[in-house]
């Protein structure tokens, strides 16, 4: 049974989200706050947390920052429309999804059941045997591990798997659309636009300067492509 977080200032929120994920069999851990989620974190076996951005005592983006210093489990924010530079720079500092409030129940179920199969994929060795090797970057689906110049870097499930996708197909160009259906593994229903997030913040780990990117290229109108070196 996997374990999840739901951190959020408003109880009716936690308690609707509560339901909606015991129902679906996991078993529930609460914070209203930031300091109260790394808290939960520190004492409980968590698998994913489900964090609203807006919290007294220490906001999400604060609590996501402490968090990506010690575990890359993945984290799904909880975001007002209003909220969209918030949300951004969540995705920004290393979380993977997001979900809009007033939720739809179907919709959650679905991001965290995406989040946590690629999350437990990470730490189980298959598909390939041999690495991918481009240019100076190695990614072994064995390990699970990703080298750039032989140094190891630590990367989010979601940007794994981009990379993964991108490295697979070198000089293929995908949309962001492409992108979010084979990573996410669902319909793109606006949420795509958090493809180009989660590109620059990989660019950030695996390039000398991210301005001037050797890898990952984008082609203006059509998408992204990992160059071959």
């Amino acid at each position: 049974m996997y374990n999840i977080l739901i951190c959020d200032d408003e109880k009716d929120i936690v308690s609707a989200l509560k339901i909606y994920l015991k129902t679906s069999g996991y078993n529930i851990y609460e914070a209203y706050n930031g300091k109260e989620a790394l808290e939960q974190i520190k004492e409980h076996d968590i698998h994913l947390v489900l964090m609203d951005i807006m919290m007294p005592e220490m906001d999400g983006i604060t609590a996501m920052l402490k968090i990506r210093e010690e575990t890359n489990l993945p984290v799904i924010l909880l975001t007002a429309k209003s909220e969209d530079t918030d949300k951004i720079l969540g995705l920004e500092v290393g979380a993977d999804d997001y979900i809009t409030k007033p939720f739809n129940p179907v919709e959650v179920i679905a991001r965290v059941k995406s989040q946590l199969r690629r999350y437990m994929q990470l730490g189980s060795g298959q598909i390939k045997k041999d690495a991918i090797v481009i240019g100076g970057i190695e990614l072994n689906d064995n390990s699970k591990q990703v080298t750039v110049d032989g140094e190891l870097v630590s990367l989010t499930p979601t940007e794994y798997d981009i990379l993964r996708l991108l490295m697979e197909h070198p000089g293929q160009v995908f949309s962001p659309r492409d992108i979010y259906k084979e990573v996410w593994k669902e319909t793109p229903l606006g949420a795509e636009g958090s493809v180009a997030v989660h590109i620059r913040h990989l660019r950030e780990k695996i390039e000398i300067n991210p301005g001037e990117p050797r890898y990952i290229k984008v082609i203006w109108g059509r998408g992204y492509k990992m160059e071959y070196q």
